[in-house]
């Protein structure tokens, strides 16, 4: 029997492996790593500083430990160069590998925005364990780095390398932290907090250039601002890995297009995690990614089964200004209405019918979290 093969080994590609052993403990199973194939948790990797953990600690398991595990072949280090829909089988190199059904757990690659100057190659993203790994090494017995990007991962970089000492500026084009998720209000309270930390912000702009000067970096931004940096990561945004599904002839959007039971154009193929897009959905973060894991194993088991996605509130892990989010739908009608305090801001995001779709608490407002999340609409009911 040909095993079923997993294309990658983040959370969405173990924990599928994982469901699906609570299911099937016969089927063979195979999982194929482009990278070094740890089980870990990513999130950590934004706050690793602050939890005094190294990168080898991170690592939960090896991939022969979760070889073992899983009663699995887990390959690392194994780029899978084409997929052969009609034929059930991957190429690897001059390696053919068949399948009986495929998993495509691709994830997302960093965005690199155009940026001028003879260091634009040296800037650093982190987007795996092996990213950070480096990112660590880079920044050990350094003083300043430098944010592109002041979303979710900067913010919670910002926050991670501020209370460990370093000076940390953060650059963005738009007015405010987390511009895409908070309120002008809640922004402006993040803001204040992270710079009470010692963050440096410079906002409505955006990076020109970055060059080499004096052992580090000059960054100057399109303001003509210039600051020297020991380090330049960036974090503006994921874009889902749809190239090997594309090459294959498997249909993409945004991320690999899949219908309610994570089936991708061509049969026997599925996708989940951050490289799918179902019901126009592209949805990086925890929580759905464990929903649709436990939907997909039973329908790899043989039992098919639709995802659905209850409201799932995010927290962003800046301990200096906690905050939890659960945007409302996009194109969904209806107004902001915030409460502001001296250590809190809480925005309701309501109907013209009264209703919740969507929240964002900073500080003291996170407390509400548990009362307001059950009056959410669902993400895909």
């Amino acid at each position: 029997m040909n095993p079923i093969i997993i294309i990658g080994s983040g959370l969405a590609g173990y924990n599928t492996a994982k469901e699906l052993r609570k299911l099937d403990t016969a089927t063979p199973l195979t999982l194929v790593s482009a990278d070094s194939g740890p089980f870990y948790s990513k999130p950590m990797l934004s706050n690793a500083l602050a939890s005094k953990k190294e990168p080898a600690a991170i690592a939960l398991n090896t991939p022969e430990q979760m070889a073992a595990q899983l009663n699995a072949t887990v390959r690392a280090r194994t780029r899978v160069d084409a997929i052969d829909t009609a034929a059930h089988a991957l190429r690897i190199g001059d390696e053919i590998l068949a399948y009986s059904k495929l998993v495509l757990a691709l994830g997302a690659d960093q965005i690199r925005l155009p940026i001028a100057g003879d260091a634009a190659s040296d800037i650093l993203t982190v987007n795996d364990l092996d990213d950070y790994a480096v990112f660590r090494a880079a920044i050990a017995g350094k003083k300043r780095v430098a944010i592109i990007g002041a979303g979710l991962i900067g913010c919670e970089f910002a926050n991670d390398l501020a209370a460990a000492g370093y000076a940390v500026d953060v650059i963005d084009i738009a007015a405010r932290p987390l511009g895409r998720l908070l309120p002008p209000e809640g922004g402006a309270l993040l803001q204040s907090k992270l710079a009470a930390l010692g963050v440096q912000w410079h906002l409505g702009t955006s990076v020109a250039a970055v060059d080499r000067a004096d052992g580090g970096y000059s960054v100057r931004l399109a303001n003509s601002t210039t600051m020297q940096a020991d380090v330049v990561l960036s974090a503006v945004g994921l874009k889902p890995r749809t190239a090997l599904a594309a090459a294959a002839g498997i249909k993409v959007n945004r991320g690999i297009v899949v219908n309610r039971n994570l089936e991708t154009s061509a049969a026997g193929v599925y996708a989940l995690g951050d490289c799918a897009e179902i019901d126009g959905l592209v949805m990086p973060y925890v929580m759905p990614i464990m929903h649709a894991t436990r939907a997909l194993a039973q329908t790899l088991a043989g039992k098919p089964a639709a995802v659905s996605f209850p409201a799932m509130p995010v927290m962003v892990k800046t301990p200096a200004c906690p905050t939890i989010v659960s945007p409302p739908a996009a194109g969904a009608e209806g107004q902001w209405q915030v409460e502001a305090t001296s250590d809190g801001v809480k925005s309701l995001f309501v109907g013209a019918d009264g209703r919740l779709l969507g929240f964002a608490l900073n500080g003291s407002a996170t407390a509400e979290r548990a009362k307001l999340a059950p009056q959410l609409p669902p993400v895909l009911a």
